[in-house]
């Protein structure tokens, strides 16, 4: 008769767990209780759209949401990394063969002057610095020589000189955009923006007062031109 009991209990324990764990796999339409619904009923939320929650009716009281006219796709939060804040678009077209690649370089030569601010020159080729000694400089050394830490470690070699080379500071920003030979492009780790300023330091500290290329004496002189010759060239 106990043996007999305990057997009862195990079936009436099996199928009382049986149940459970069917009823939590319901359908939707005839929703179970479950624990952590946001989980068990993920939603994709667009960005653009108002947020609801798909196990209930009730309106999404978040705070930020209920400002944003209830829509989840919010504003960076304040002091977080600005998206091309300069406002420079030229990577719209990337040169996609040889030959698009070598006429948007010939034609980046012809680029003498950066389209951010020249008023805030100064503070731009400061922040150059600073990017190309935590980017650039491990190959391209400190001094712009060639001869940063994995060059003088036998890693790597056939970095150039930038003293033994024809540049301008849209060349420069060129092969930063979209890479040459072994140098890969910085497209990803550096913006727009910043891409230019690590230009304008190159052209600073290596190859001040150097000649520019004869054909960079025709660069319309207005900034607006600038700007729009730029974004021309770098998209070929």
């Amino acid at each position: 008769m106990l043996k007999m009991k305990k057997n009862v209990l195990k079936i009436t324990a099996v199928l009382g767990l049986t149940t459970v764990l069917l009823n939590s796999c319901g359908p939707k339409e005839n929703t179970p209780l479950v624990y952590f619904p946001d989980m068990y009923f993920p939603v994709a939320y667009d960005p653009l759209m108002k947020a609801q929650d798909a196990y209930s009716d009730h309106e999404n009281e978040i705070p930020a949401f209920v400002k944003n006219s209830f829509a989840t796709g919010l504003a960076p939060v304040e002091g977080s990394v600005a998206q091309n804040k300069d406002g420079i678009f030229e990577e719209g077209l990337l040169p996609k063969n040889a030959d698009q690649y070598n006429a948007g370089y010939d034609a980046s030569k012809n680029l003498t002057v950066s389209p951010l601010n020249p008023a805030n020159a100064a503070k731009d080729i400061e922040r150059g610095k600073m990017l190309f000694d935590r980017t650039c400089a491990t190959c391209h050394g400190t001094g712009g020589d060639g001869q940063g830490p994995i060059v003088q470690s036998g890693a790597f070699s056939g970095v150039p000189n930038y003293a033994d080379r024809e540049l301008t500071v849209g060349s420069v920003h060129y092969v930063l955009t979209n890479g040459r030979n072994a140098m890969g492009s910085y497209a990803g780790q550096l913006n727009p923006g910043d891409r230019w300023r690590v230009a304008m330091y190159v052209m600073n500290a290596f190859k001040k007062g150097a000649a520019a290329p004869a054909a960079a004496t025709t660069a319309t002189a207005t900034p607006a031109a600038k700007t729009t010759e730029t974004t021309t060239a770098t998209k070929k």
